[in-house]
Protein backbone atom coordinates (compact mmCIF):
# COMPACT_ATOMS: atom_id res chain seq x y z
CA UNK A 1 0.00 0.00 0.00
CA UNK A 2 2.96 2.37 0.44
CA UNK A 3 2.36 3.49 4.28
CA UNK A 4 5.69 4.78 5.25
CA UNK A 5 6.00 4.99 8.64
CA UNK A 6 8.59 5.49 11.17
CA UNK A 7 10.56 3.01 13.07
CA UNK A 8 9.84 3.11 17.24
CA UNK A 9 9.15 -0.61 17.41
CA UNK A 10 5.20 -1.59 17.99
CA UNK A 11 4.44 1.91 17.78
CA UNK A 12 5.29 3.24 14.95
CA UNK A 13 3.81 6.62 13.49
CA UNK A 14 2.60 7.37 9.54
CA UNK A 15 4.64 10.05 8.26
CA UNK A 16 3.06 9.11 4.59
CA UNK A 17 0.89 7.34 2.14
CA UNK A 18 0.95 7.09 -1.46
CA UNK A 19 -2.20 6.42 -2.52
CA UNK A 20 -2.02 5.74 -6.00
CA UNK A 21 -2.60 1.80 -5.56
CA UNK A 22 -5.74 2.35 -4.18
CA UNK A 23 -6.91 5.13 -7.13
CA UNK A 24 -5.54 2.63 -9.53
CA UNK A 25 -7.56 -0.26 -8.56
CA UNK A 26 -10.55 2.39 -8.29
CA UNK A 27 -10.37 3.01 -11.37
CA UNK A 28 -10.68 -0.43 -12.72
CA UNK A 29 -13.81 -0.72 -10.98
CA UNK A 30 -12.26 -2.98 -8.05
CA UNK A 31 -12.68 -2.29 -4.40
CA UNK A 32 -9.29 -2.02 -2.37
CA UNK A 33 -8.56 -4.16 0.73
CA UNK A 34 -5.80 -2.84 2.85
CA UNK A 35 -4.35 -4.63 6.03
CA UNK A 36 -4.50 -2.29 8.49
CA UNK A 37 -1.85 -1.65 11.87
CA UNK A 38 1.00 -2.13 9.62
CA UNK A 39 3.70 -0.41 7.76
CA UNK A 40 7.18 0.05 6.34
CA UNK A 41 10.05 2.36 7.02
CA UNK A 42 12.68 3.61 5.35
CA UNK A 43 14.38 0.29 4.88
CA UNK A 44 11.28 -1.40 4.04
CA UNK A 45 11.36 -3.37 7.16
CA UNK A 46 7.84 -4.53 8.33
CA UNK A 47 6.51 -1.90 11.45
CA UNK A 48 3.37 -1.87 13.28
CA UNK A 49 1.08 0.92 15.14
CA UNK A 50 0.49 -0.35 18.24
CA UNK A 51 -3.01 -0.36 19.31
CA UNK A 52 -5.61 1.23 18.07
CA UNK A 53 -3.68 1.18 14.68
CA UNK A 54 -6.09 0.12 12.75
CA UNK A 55 -8.80 2.74 13.33
CA UNK A 56 -5.63 5.40 12.49
CA UNK A 57 -5.06 3.20 9.11
CA UNK A 58 -8.37 3.96 8.13
CA UNK A 59 -8.47 7.48 8.89
CA UNK A 60 -4.95 8.10 7.50
CA UNK A 61 -5.91 6.05 4.65
CA UNK A 62 -9.16 8.28 4.20
CA UNK A 63 -7.12 11.66 4.98
CA UNK A 64 -4.78 10.53 1.83
CA UNK A 65 -7.78 9.47 -0.34
CA UNK A 66 -9.66 12.97 0.78
CA UNK A 67 -12.30 10.94 1.05
CA UNK A 68 -15.78 12.19 2.22
CA UNK A 69 -15.88 10.39 5.40
CA UNK A 70 -14.41 7.60 6.97
CA UNK A 71 -16.30 4.61 8.08
CA UNK A 72 -15.56 2.81 11.30
CA UNK A 73 -17.28 -0.56 12.17
CA UNK A 74 -16.63 -1.92 15.57
CA UNK A 75 -18.57 -3.85 18.29
CA UNK A 76 -20.80 -0.81 19.75
CA UNK A 77 -23.35 1.15 17.30
CA UNK A 78 -21.77 4.34 18.51
CA UNK A 79 -20.27 6.76 21.17
CA UNK A 80 -22.78 6.71 24.15
CA UNK A 81 -23.10 8.91 27.46
CA UNK A 82 -20.83 6.17 29.51
CA UNK A 83 -20.14 2.99 29.13
CA UNK A 84 -22.84 0.66 28.81
CA UNK A 85 -21.84 -2.43 29.83
CA UNK A 86 -21.91 -0.21 33.28
CA UNK A 87 -24.65 2.08 33.05
CA UNK A 88 -27.81 0.52 31.55
CA UNK A 89 -29.64 3.80 30.45
CA UNK A 90 -26.59 5.40 28.66
CA UNK A 91 -27.59 7.27 25.70
CA UNK A 92 -25.53 7.05 22.16
CA UNK A 93 -24.81 10.28 21.03
CA UNK A 94 -25.39 11.52 17.41
CA UNK A 95 -22.61 13.78 16.95
CA UNK A 96 -19.69 14.76 18.83
CA UNK A 97 -16.52 17.11 17.96
CA UNK A 98 -13.11 16.02 17.71
CA UNK A 99 -12.10 17.36 20.78
CA UNK A 100 -14.50 15.84 22.61
CA UNK A 101 -13.64 12.55 21.73
CA UNK A 102 -9.98 13.17 22.09
CA UNK A 103 -11.04 13.70 25.44
CA UNK A 104 -12.89 11.05 25.94
CA UNK A 105 -10.60 8.80 23.72
CA UNK A 106 -7.81 9.94 26.33
CA UNK A 107 -9.32 9.16 29.52
CA UNK A 108 -10.89 6.15 28.92
CA UNK A 109 -13.45 5.48 25.85
CA UNK A 110 -12.47 2.51 23.60
CA UNK A 111 -14.69 3.18 20.88
CA UNK A 112 -12.05 5.03 18.81
CA UNK A 113 -8.10 5.21 19.56
CA UNK A 114 -6.51 8.95 20.33
CA UNK A 115 -4.01 8.87 17.69
CA UNK A 116 -7.23 8.05 15.02
CA UNK A 117 -9.15 10.60 16.58
CA UNK A 118 -5.86 13.13 16.08
CA UNK A 119 -5.55 12.20 12.33
CA UNK A 120 -9.22 13.14 11.75
CA UNK A 121 -8.87 16.35 13.25
CA UNK A 122 -5.67 17.60 11.80
CA UNK A 123 -7.30 16.49 8.04
CA UNK A 124 -10.95 17.13 9.09
CA UNK A 125 -12.35 13.86 7.99
CA UNK A 126 -15.61 13.28 9.39
CA UNK A 127 -15.85 9.60 11.16
CA UNK A 128 -18.48 7.36 11.33
CA UNK A 129 -19.19 4.98 14.34
CA UNK A 130 -21.16 2.09 13.30
CA UNK A 131 -22.43 -1.62 14.40
CA UNK A 132 -21.01 -4.65 12.64
CA UNK A 133 -23.46 -6.44 14.01
CA UNK A 134 -26.37 -4.50 13.90
CA UNK A 135 -28.46 -1.73 11.60
CA UNK A 136 -27.83 1.93 13.06
CA UNK A 137 -26.89 5.50 12.39
CA UNK A 138 -23.73 5.51 14.23
CA UNK A 139 -22.18 8.65 15.97
CA UNK A 140 -20.75 10.52 13.97
CA UNK A 141 -17.56 12.80 14.67
CA UNK A 142 -16.76 15.97 13.27
CA UNK A 143 -15.88 19.53 13.64
CA UNK A 144 -17.59 21.65 15.93
CA UNK A 145 -20.92 23.23 15.26
CA UNK A 146 -23.24 25.60 17.42
CA UNK A 147 -25.41 22.51 17.99
CA UNK A 148 -22.55 21.28 19.82
CA UNK A 149 -21.68 23.61 22.12
CA UNK A 150 -24.86 23.58 23.90
CA UNK A 151 -23.71 20.73 25.52
CA UNK A 152 -21.74 21.27 28.64
CA UNK A 153 -21.09 17.74 29.61
CA UNK A 154 -20.73 14.92 26.22
CA UNK A 155 -20.30 12.05 28.61
CA UNK A 156 -18.22 10.10 31.39
CA UNK A 157 -15.15 8.04 31.00
CA UNK A 158 -13.86 5.52 33.48
CA UNK A 159 -10.03 4.02 32.24
CA UNK A 160 -8.51 1.36 34.38
CA UNK A 161 -5.09 1.06 32.58
CA UNK A 162 -3.63 3.73 34.19
CA UNK A 163 -0.21 3.38 36.69
CA UNK A 164 0.52 6.90 38.80
CA UNK A 165 4.41 7.69 39.36
CA UNK A 166 4.88 10.30 42.10
CA UNK A 167 8.64 11.71 42.39
CA UNK A 168 8.81 13.00 46.13
CA UNK A 169 11.02 16.17 47.42
CA UNK A 170 12.09 17.21 43.55
CA UNK A 171 14.13 20.18 44.43
CA UNK A 172 11.65 23.32 43.33
CA UNK A 173 14.02 24.86 40.44
CA UNK A 174 13.52 25.08 36.84
CA UNK A 175 14.94 22.48 34.42
CA UNK A 176 14.00 19.42 36.55
CA UNK A 177 10.74 18.79 35.09
CA UNK A 178 11.46 19.29 32.02
CA UNK A 179 14.88 16.01 32.11
CA UNK A 180 12.32 14.03 33.72
CA UNK A 181 9.22 13.91 31.22
CA UNK A 182 12.16 14.79 28.28
CA UNK A 183 13.79 11.11 29.18
CA UNK A 184 10.25 9.98 29.58
CA UNK A 185 9.01 11.70 26.20
CA UNK A 186 12.11 10.14 24.55
CA UNK A 187 11.37 6.67 25.88
CA UNK A 188 8.17 7.26 23.72
CA UNK A 189 5.55 6.96 26.31
CA UNK A 190 2.84 9.29 26.48
CA UNK A 191 1.97 11.00 29.70
CA UNK A 192 -1.67 11.93 30.50
CA UNK A 193 -2.17 13.95 33.98
CA UNK A 194 0.49 16.15 35.84
CA UNK A 195 -0.18 17.14 39.54
CA UNK A 196 2.77 19.04 41.33
CA UNK A 197 2.24 20.45 44.71
CA UNK A 198 2.69 23.40 46.21
CA UNK A 199 6.46 24.25 47.19
CA UNK A 200 7.42 23.87 50.39
CA UNK A 201 11.24 24.18 52.11
CA UNK A 202 12.52 24.36 48.40
CA UNK A 203 10.98 20.90 48.04
CA UNK A 204 7.56 19.58 45.63
CA UNK A 205 6.39 16.44 44.89
CA UNK A 206 5.40 15.46 41.33
CA UNK A 207 2.69 12.98 39.99
CA UNK A 208 1.73 11.84 36.88
CA UNK A 209 0.22 9.03 34.83
CA UNK A 210 0.84 6.65 31.98
CA UNK A 211 -0.43 3.47 30.35
CA UNK A 212 -0.02 0.64 32.59
CA UNK A 213 1.57 -1.47 30.09
CA UNK A 214 4.28 1.29 30.27
CA UNK A 215 4.44 1.73 34.34
CA UNK A 216 7.83 -0.18 35.05
CA UNK A 217 9.74 1.76 32.16
CA UNK A 218 8.54 4.80 33.43
CA UNK A 219 9.70 3.95 36.92
CA UNK A 220 12.91 3.37 35.55
CA UNK A 221 13.25 6.33 33.85
CA UNK A 222 12.64 8.19 37.08
CA UNK A 223 14.95 6.32 39.15
CA UNK A 224 17.37 7.28 36.99
CA UNK A 225 16.96 10.77 36.92
CA UNK A 226 15.40 11.00 40.48
CA UNK A 227 17.12 8.24 42.57
CA UNK A 228 15.55 7.40 45.83
CA UNK A 229 12.57 9.62 44.91
CA UNK A 230 10.08 7.91 43.08
CA UNK A 231 7.20 5.44 43.72
CA UNK A 232 4.31 4.01 41.75
CA UNK A 233 0.80 3.85 42.75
Amino acid sequence: MGILTDSVHTKARIRKIDGERIFQALDQGKIAVVAGFQGINEREDMTTLGRGGSDTTAVALAAALSAEVCEIYTDVDGVYTADPNLVPDARRLRKISYDEMLEMASLGAKVLQTRAVEVAKIYHVPVLVKSTFQEGEGTLVTREDPELEKVAVSGLTLDKNQARLTVLGVPDRPGLAAKLFGRVSDAHIVVDMIVQNVSEQELTDISFTVARGDGKKAFALVEKCCPRSARTM
